[in-house]
């Protein structure tokens, strides 16, 4: 007989889409206003749009073999509009962790409702560990025996570049992507106003070379570290260290006083590109997360 929790529990949620039967009565794809960037630790956003549609980014959970945690407690359980995973890894994939009325798994095309356009763009997920602190390939093939170079990678490392548009702003959840996608992908990322990219001290994902490649390349008017250690979050067995060092060392750089900030077309910085560095601060209540170990 099969687990009944098995795969996702929205069968056993008491809350429906009632809210999203509103926003569609009264859709509109141009709705001019701030939008909201909320962050909840690891790779894991909120974006809230003019018309406050809400969608939340790779949400995180420990890894099911329970062979070593990432995080103190699962992702909080959350309640939003719309959840997006860019990829099947363990720290981006908790989209069961939810309250959504949509689920985009690895979207790959274009998913359009009220004011907002979401749009996948299918590549592979970073393999080059020549700057990291430990070397995640060779230690992939050696213990899990698993070659993750493309393209006869598995399924887990492939990994979907994701844009939300809305509010006059695109913005980009770069996820675990590599540093080199082809040609056709760059095309099809075009504008950039603001950049999700993984960033730490351990050069997990990517070294900072390759980072800094990035940012050239897209030109964006603000870039947002992720995929970093926070002290009361993220276990230490991670691996992952804090961006803040190299929030430090970039020419333009803001400390974000809390888990959440706002932007517009017209309010993005002169001074391009522009570090926005949420730090320590995330969009739940740690200490009541810590008290009820996650539930």
């Amino acid at each position: 007989m099969a687990d009944m929790n098995e795969g996702l529990q929205s069968w056993q949620l008491k809350t429906n889409h009632n809210r999203m039967l509103e926003f569609q009565r009264n859709q509109s794809s141009a709705t001019e206003g701030p939008v909201e960037l909320a962050f909840f630790g690891s790779s894991a956003f909120r974006i809230t749009s003019p018309s406050g549609l809400t969608i939340m980014f790779d949400p995180w959970r420990n890894l099911p073999t329970r062979r070593w945690d990432w995080y103190f407690y699962d992702f909080p359980h959350t309640a939003v509009d719309i959840g997006v995973s860019t990829h099947a890894h363990f720290d981006h994939d908790a989209l069961h962790r939810l309250d959504a009325s949509v689920l985009l798994d690895r979207l790959i095309g274009t998913y359009q409702f009220g004011d907002v356009t979401i749009t996948g763009i299918a590549d592979k997920h970073a393999t080059d560990s020549s700057s990291a602190t430990y070397d995640f390939k060779m230690l992939t093939k050696e213990f899990g025996g698993i070659d993750i170079e493309p393209p006869g990678n598995p399924r887990s490392w492939d990994n979907c570049l994701v844009i939300v548009e809305t509010g006059g702003l695109r913005i980009l959840h770069w996820g675990d992507n590599r540093h080199n996608p082809p040609e056709e992908v760059w095309d099809a990322l075009g504008r950039i106003d603001i950049a999700l990219l993984p960033v730490d001290e351990s050069q997990h994902v990517m070294g900072f070379e390759r980072t800094a490649e990035i940012i050239e390349r897209l030109t964006p008017s603000v870039v947002v570290p992720h995929h970093y250690y926070i002290w009361d979050v993220v276990a230490r067995s991670s691996t992952l260290l804090p961006a803040e060092p190299w929030v430090n060392r970039q020419p333009h750089s803001r400390f974000i006083e809390g888990a959440y900030t706002s932007y517009m077309p017209q309010t993005l910085p002169s001074k391009t590109p522009t570090v926005d560095y949420f730090g320590d601060h995330v969009a739940f209540d740690k200490k009541a997360w810590h008290k009820s170990k996650g539930v």
